[in-house]
């Protein structure tokens, strides 16, 4: 049922990008495992998953939603059929961990995580690292060139969502070191990426979000 429900909706969202936007570009598709992964990128715009998943069809991806959103019963049955589950972002709990492991083990799915969490904090989390290695699969680098602002993607602006290559979790037990290291290397790839796509390009966020998110502690 999820499965189909998910295929359904990522149709819906494809021609609807196509209708309102028309000029999107997914590179270096060939990068992708052929099994399951962790895909992680900056979060730049709350719609950026959903070019994500575009991007990264025909794989489909389970994600984390913030809790809150699970409140209201439609959108949680949406969500729910999305493969998404709940993570509580002021205190995770070992699910925030162990539904992600146990979908990637499954072999169905990928997992879609932004391991920087606020769209504008800079400060890698270790979540991505060990889910991967628990799980025992790549951790796959994305990133979204395009509109922060939802108006202007009406204006037919150019969006790009390219893949970088695998990273491949060492074995070993997952220290400070490592989560540090691997912290590391993900911006390393988001860096190469944005570089390939736009030797020019400068992320600069919505500056209304920006300041309220500041305000509400959530950027450092």
């Amino acid at each position: 049922m999820n499965i189909m429900f998910y295929s359904f909706i990522r149709w819906v969202v494809r021609v609807l990008v196509l209708l309102i936007n028309g000029n999107t570009h997914y590179e270096n598709k060939q990068a992708l495992p052929d099994g399951p992964y962790v895909l992680v990128g900056p979060h730049r715009t709350w719609w950026d998953p959903l070019f994500f998943a575009l991007a990264g069809s025909p794989r489909k991806y389970s994600f984390m939603a913030k809790e809150e959103l699970f409140k209201n019963p439609i959108l949680r049955w949406i969500l729910d059929h999305a493969n998404a589950f709940p993570v509580n972002r002021a205190n995770p709990g070992p699910s925030t961990i162990k539904i992600p492991v146990r979908t990637l083990k499954e072999g169905k799915l990928a997992v879609m995580i932004f391991p920087s969490g606020s769209r504008y904090s800079q400060q890698l989390k270790g979540g991505a690292v060990l889910i991967a290695k628990l799980a025992k699969v790549p951790i796959v680098p994305a990133v979204y060139q395009g509109p922060v602002k939802f108006s202007h993607i009406f204006l037919r602006k150019r969006i790009t969502v390219r893949f970088g290559d695998p990273i491949t979790v060492p074995a070993g037990r997952v220290t400070d070191a490592m989560t540090a290291q691997l912290g590391e290397q993900m911006q390393q790839s988001f860096d190469a990426i944005d570089k390939a796509i736009d030797p020019t390009f400068k992320y600069v966020p919505d500056q209304k979000k920006y300041l309220a998110e500041k305000e509400a502690g959530k950027v450092k």
